[in-house]
């Protein structure tokens, strides 16, 4: 065991010098370490991933330093309930992502190594990415989001199944149901009934399990329904400006909620959250060539979010109508128009929901 941990600290004194923290975070315990800013390790400590054990690391670390940033590995994950506790504290937190394979391959791996180079990451400036604060309006539309999605999904999956079990089906069976679109497939399955006089006994498991698979999709189908009626309440609640954009429905709106976060002041400006929706063109250039190609990195459903509201403006808005005809003019193809107004749509989304949440200023 690293010698560090459970060292005594000496106790913060009205000299108290700046410190950055870092935590590796994991299900039932954390790892800290405190590096002063010329990074020499000063402590390294284990605390329980509890509320006590929150209040004790953010305690601990107030002893040995003024702790003015912290890096927290799994900010969206193990570490964000610890990462809500620290900005409750007045103290930044800035995810660290993992050192990858290579990095793994290069060095030893221990919970007290990974707590140092999370500090050492947000030092060097490697880690400079504020996390999500997770406690406003677009963290319940994120836990909606999760439930809505996995209930489309089972539905569709219960959906699926339903159906592949009638083809091989008794014939009459079959018969019986076919022709039928899918909400009246389901409704009459839910009727099916297991016949005492039948002598069939795969027959009778058949229209048992074809009831039990209707009543499960109806059952997804209304909670589906109920999360998404939520989600739009909130949306409707907390940024009716972006309901009121061209081309965005409730669904688009929720994603971009949630790729940009309750506190949208953690991106540094436009450019930062067009690269985080992966709708930035990546320098790809070489000698007197000089070429952009498609950025196939950052939240992908962000990306897709963006899609559907190009795609929907250049069907009905007349403006970008207008201005695909004139860049295709110019000998643009549409695949390289609908790059460019994604990057234009992702740039009015940033700056609508800056001004509506009272933080706006120019980058």
């Amino acid at each position: 065991m690293d010698d560090r941990i459970n060292q005594p600290c000496s106790p913060r004194g009205p000299d108290a010098h700046e410190v950055i923290l870092g935590v590796d975070t994991h299900r039932d315990v954390h790892v800290a370490a405190v590096i002063s800013m010329t990074g020499r390790v000063l402590a390294v400590q284990r605390f329980p991933a509890t509320a006590t054990g929150y209040r004790q690391l953010a305690q601990w670390s107030s002893q040995i330093g003024v702790v003015r940033c912290a890096g927290v590995e799994g900010t969206g994950s193990y570490g964000a309930a610890l990462s809500r506790h620290l900005l409750s504290q007045g103290i930044d937190v800035i995810e660290v992502p993992g050192p990858g394979r290579a990095g793994r391959r290069r060095r030893s791996k221990s919970d007290e190594g990974d707590a140092e180079a999370a500090a050492r990451a947000v030092l060097s400036g490697r880690a400079s990415s504020r996390a999500k604060s997770g406690n406003g309006p677009v963290e319940i539309l994120r836990m909606y989001s999760v439930a809505r999605d996995s209930a489309v999904k089972a539905c569709t999956q219960a959906t699926n199944q339903l159906k592949a079990l009638l083809v091989t089906a008794d014939p009459a069976l079959r018969e019986e149901l076919a022709g039928l679109k899918r909400r009246a497939l389901v409704r009459a399955c839910v009727l099916l009934g297991e016949d005492e006089g039948e002598t069939d006994p795969v027959l009778r498991a058949t229209r048992f399990t074809l009831r039990t698979l209707a009543e499960r999709i109806e059952q997804l189908s209304r909670q589906a329904g109920e999360l998404e009626r939520r989600l739009a309440e909130l949306v409707e609640r907390h940024s009716p400006e972006l309901l009121a954009m061209a081309g965005v429905g409730p669904h688009s709106a929720v994603v971009l909620l949630i790729t940009m976060g309750d506190n949208a002041d953690r991106l540094r400006g436009e450019v930062s959250f067009a690269a985080l929706c992966g709708a930035s063109p990546v320098e790809y250039s070489s000698g007197s060539r000089c070429h952009r190609r498609l950025n196939r990195g950052g939240d992908r459903q962000a990306n897709a979010a963006l899609h559907r509201i190009v795609l929907t403006r250049l069907r009905w808005d007349p403006r970008t109508q207008t201005y695909c005809e004139r860049r295709v003019a110019d000998g643009k193809t549409r695949r390289e128009v609908i790059r460019c107004l994604k990057r234009y749509v992702a740039r009015e989304v940033y700056r609508l929901v800056r001004r509506q949440r009272g933080v706006w200023r120019d980058p």
